[in-house]
């Protein structure tokens, strides 16, 4: 099963707080382990201008307010911009199905400060991470289902909004969960 370009919908019982009802684009999947970034827990604290001006990046237009998001647990202070494929990074861009692009280096924000970025971003601080096999015991222990991610839910659908977009795009009607799992 490879997962890459999936979103990952967290179930009611996830154990972990940090993924209670989050949606996870995974980047990558391998038998390797997996990389995603939750894509529904805006950080309010934080916002682009904020990352431009503390990396020393000129702003030659006035930059969107962007919301920066928490992007998962593992280091919390390394940005990355998920964004539509209209852009391609001189130095990295890692294509993600789907139509998404992933960046982490520092000319995207540079690029966007100028008004050279992408079309549509979402700006994460921090990651979330899998290793081999874990993302799949975690599936099959029903802490998460998986649904095919859309530019439209990634990028058009409010954060608040898209656990249950997530879930209604697979036919689940929120409702309905249960937070205890069962076996057959």
């Amino acid at each position: 099963m490879d997962l890459t370009g999936k979103l990952l919908v967290a179930m009611p019982g996830m154990g972990d707080s940090r993924f209670e009802r989050s949606v996870v684009l995974i980047c990558v999947h391998s038998d390797q382990g997996a990389m995603g970034l939750i894509l529904n827990k805006p950080n309010p604290d934080v916002r682009m201008s904020d990352i431009l001006d503390q990396l020393d990046i000129d702003v030659d237009r006035a930059v969107p307010v962007v919301p920066v998001f928490y992007g998962g647990p593992v280091e919390t202070g390394r940005g990355f911009v998920l964004h539509s494929p209209d852009y391609q990074s001189s130095l990295h861009t890692l294509k993600v199905p789907g139509g998404f692009g992933m960046t982490a280096t520092l000319d995207i924000l540079e690029d966007i400060a100028s008004g050279r970025g992408p079309d549509k971003i979402l700006m994460m601080l921090g990651y979330a991470s899998w290793a081999p096999g874990q993302i799949e015991a975690e599936i099959a222990a029903n802490g998460w289902l998986t649904a095919e991610a859309s530019t439209e839910l990634v990028f058009a659908t409010k954060p608040s909004a898209q656990w249950s977009a997530a879930l209604e795009s697979i036919g689940v009607d929120p409702l309905s969960l249960s937070s205890a799992a069962g076996r057959a």
